[in-house]
Protein backbone atom coordinates (compact mmCIF):
# COMPACT_ATOMS: atom_id res chain seq x y z
CA UNK A 1 0.00 0.00 0.00
CA UNK A 2 2.96 2.56 0.74
CA UNK A 3 4.55 1.80 -3.13
CA UNK A 4 0.88 2.70 -4.03
CA UNK A 5 0.41 6.10 -2.59
CA UNK A 6 3.69 7.91 -4.45
CA UNK A 7 2.57 6.01 -7.67
CA UNK A 8 -1.40 7.63 -7.32
CA UNK A 9 0.32 10.62 -6.59
CA UNK A 10 2.16 11.10 -9.37
CA UNK A 11 -0.53 10.03 -11.49
CA UNK A 12 -2.87 12.73 -10.29
CA UNK A 13 0.34 15.23 -10.56
CA UNK A 14 0.70 14.16 -14.51
CA UNK A 15 -3.04 14.18 -14.87
CA UNK A 16 -3.61 18.24 -13.47
CA UNK A 17 -0.56 19.20 -15.17
CA UNK A 18 -1.87 17.57 -18.69
CA UNK A 19 -5.27 19.41 -17.95
CA UNK A 20 -3.42 22.70 -16.96
CA UNK A 21 -1.33 22.40 -20.44
CA UNK A 22 -4.43 21.24 -22.42
CA UNK A 23 -6.56 24.69 -21.23
CA UNK A 24 -3.04 27.00 -21.69
CA UNK A 25 -2.86 25.64 -25.45
CA UNK A 26 -7.31 25.77 -26.11
CA UNK A 27 -6.13 29.82 -24.82
CA UNK A 28 -2.89 29.73 -26.86
CA UNK A 29 -5.09 28.64 -29.81
CA UNK A 30 -7.73 31.29 -29.22
CA UNK A 31 -5.08 34.08 -28.84
CA UNK A 32 -2.89 32.78 -33.03
CA UNK A 33 -6.69 32.92 -34.47
CA UNK A 34 -6.92 36.49 -33.24
CA UNK A 35 -3.60 37.31 -33.94
CA UNK A 36 -4.45 35.88 -37.65
CA UNK A 37 -7.71 37.84 -38.10
CA UNK A 38 -5.78 41.05 -36.90
CA UNK A 39 -3.29 40.51 -39.47
CA UNK A 40 -5.84 39.79 -42.58
CA UNK A 41 -7.53 42.98 -41.24
CA UNK A 42 -4.10 44.71 -41.96
CA UNK A 43 -3.63 43.32 -45.15
CA UNK A 44 -6.94 44.73 -46.70
CA UNK A 45 -5.84 47.71 -45.09
CA UNK A 46 -2.40 47.97 -47.03
CA UNK A 47 -3.52 45.80 -50.49
CA UNK A 48 -1.44 42.82 -49.45
CA UNK A 49 -2.12 39.98 -50.89
CA UNK A 50 0.82 37.94 -49.45
CA UNK A 51 -1.28 36.96 -46.07
CA UNK A 52 -3.85 35.24 -48.53
CA UNK A 53 -1.62 33.22 -50.14
CA UNK A 54 0.00 32.12 -47.01
CA UNK A 55 -3.21 31.51 -44.66
CA UNK A 56 -5.60 30.59 -47.40
CA UNK A 57 -5.98 26.66 -48.05
CA UNK A 58 -5.51 26.45 -51.94
CA UNK A 59 -8.81 24.89 -51.64
CA UNK A 60 -10.03 27.42 -49.70
CA UNK A 61 -14.26 27.61 -49.71
CA UNK A 62 -15.25 31.53 -50.28
CA UNK A 63 -18.47 32.72 -50.20
CA UNK A 64 -19.45 36.34 -50.62
CA UNK A 65 -22.57 38.33 -49.67
CA UNK A 66 -23.79 38.46 -53.02
CA UNK A 67 -23.82 34.34 -52.65
CA UNK A 68 -21.03 33.96 -55.63
CA UNK A 69 -18.51 30.92 -54.58
CA UNK A 70 -14.79 31.03 -55.34
CA UNK A 71 -11.67 29.89 -54.68
CA UNK A 72 -7.95 31.48 -53.92
CA UNK A 73 -7.34 30.64 -56.95
CA UNK A 74 -10.43 32.79 -59.20
CA UNK A 75 -10.95 34.85 -55.76
CA UNK A 76 -12.02 38.14 -57.92
CA UNK A 77 -11.70 40.38 -54.64
CA UNK A 78 -8.61 38.91 -53.82
CA UNK A 79 -7.36 39.83 -57.54
CA UNK A 80 -9.20 42.85 -57.25
CA UNK A 81 -6.96 43.70 -54.23
CA UNK A 82 -3.72 42.75 -55.78
CA UNK A 83 -4.26 45.21 -58.69
CA UNK A 84 -5.22 48.07 -56.95
CA UNK A 85 -8.67 48.06 -58.03
CA UNK A 86 -10.01 47.27 -54.66
CA UNK A 87 -8.52 49.52 -51.66
CA UNK A 88 -9.75 49.89 -47.99
CA UNK A 89 -9.84 53.35 -46.24
CA UNK A 90 -10.97 51.23 -42.89
CA UNK A 91 -12.34 48.19 -41.50
CA UNK A 92 -13.82 47.52 -38.07
CA UNK A 93 -14.20 44.83 -35.98
CA UNK A 94 -16.45 45.55 -33.08
CA UNK A 95 -17.18 41.87 -32.59
CA UNK A 96 -15.57 38.79 -32.31
CA UNK A 97 -15.87 35.39 -30.91
CA UNK A 98 -13.22 32.76 -31.45
CA UNK A 99 -14.04 28.69 -30.34
CA UNK A 100 -11.89 26.56 -31.23
CA UNK A 101 -12.58 22.51 -31.37
CA UNK A 102 -8.91 20.61 -31.47
CA UNK A 103 -7.00 21.79 -34.22
CA UNK A 104 -10.08 23.64 -35.90
CA UNK A 105 -11.66 27.13 -34.96
CA UNK A 106 -14.55 28.82 -35.91
CA UNK A 107 -14.73 33.16 -35.81
CA UNK A 108 -17.82 34.72 -36.23
CA UNK A 109 -17.05 38.50 -36.58
CA UNK A 110 -19.14 41.55 -36.98
CA UNK A 111 -17.62 43.90 -39.42
CA UNK A 112 -18.35 47.13 -41.07
CA UNK A 113 -15.61 49.49 -42.98
CA UNK A 114 -14.92 51.61 -46.16
CA UNK A 115 -12.93 51.98 -49.34
CA UNK A 116 -12.62 52.55 -52.78
CA UNK A 117 -13.53 49.85 -55.71
CA UNK A 118 -12.94 50.87 -59.28
CA UNK A 119 -12.41 54.34 -58.20
CA UNK A 120 -16.21 54.21 -56.93
CA UNK A 121 -16.89 54.49 -52.70
CA UNK A 122 -17.65 51.52 -51.43
CA UNK A 123 -18.76 50.48 -47.21
CA UNK A 124 -19.81 47.72 -45.76
CA UNK A 125 -21.82 45.81 -43.19
CA UNK A 126 -21.44 42.54 -42.49
CA UNK A 127 -21.40 39.21 -40.72
CA UNK A 128 -18.37 37.01 -41.29
CA UNK A 129 -17.49 33.18 -40.12
CA UNK A 130 -14.09 32.22 -41.20
CA UNK A 131 -12.80 28.43 -40.28
CA UNK A 132 -9.40 27.86 -39.60
CA UNK A 133 -7.64 24.50 -39.64
CA UNK A 134 -4.06 23.64 -38.59
CA UNK A 135 -2.81 21.47 -41.47
CA UNK A 136 1.06 20.74 -41.13
CA UNK A 137 1.69 22.63 -37.87
CA UNK A 138 0.15 26.03 -39.83
CA UNK A 139 -2.89 27.49 -39.56
CA UNK A 140 -5.20 27.78 -42.97
CA UNK A 141 -8.05 29.34 -43.73
CA UNK A 142 -10.55 26.78 -45.28
CA UNK A 143 -13.50 28.45 -45.21
CA UNK A 144 -15.04 31.83 -45.31
CA UNK A 145 -18.69 33.14 -45.42
CA UNK A 146 -19.84 36.74 -44.99
CA UNK A 147 -23.12 38.05 -44.71
CA UNK A 148 -24.30 41.34 -45.30
CA UNK A 149 -26.27 43.28 -42.58
CA UNK A 150 -28.21 46.26 -41.55
CA UNK A 151 -25.33 48.76 -39.72
CA UNK A 152 -27.12 48.57 -36.78
CA UNK A 153 -26.91 44.96 -36.27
Amino acid sequence: MRTLRPILLALVAIYLLAASFALGQGGNVEEQIKALQAQLVQALLKGDTSFFEKYYADDVTIIHGDGKLSTKADDEEIKNLKSGATKYESIDVPESKVRVYGDTAVVNSLTSGKGMVNGKPYSFNGRITRVWVKQKGDWKCVASQYTRVAPSQ
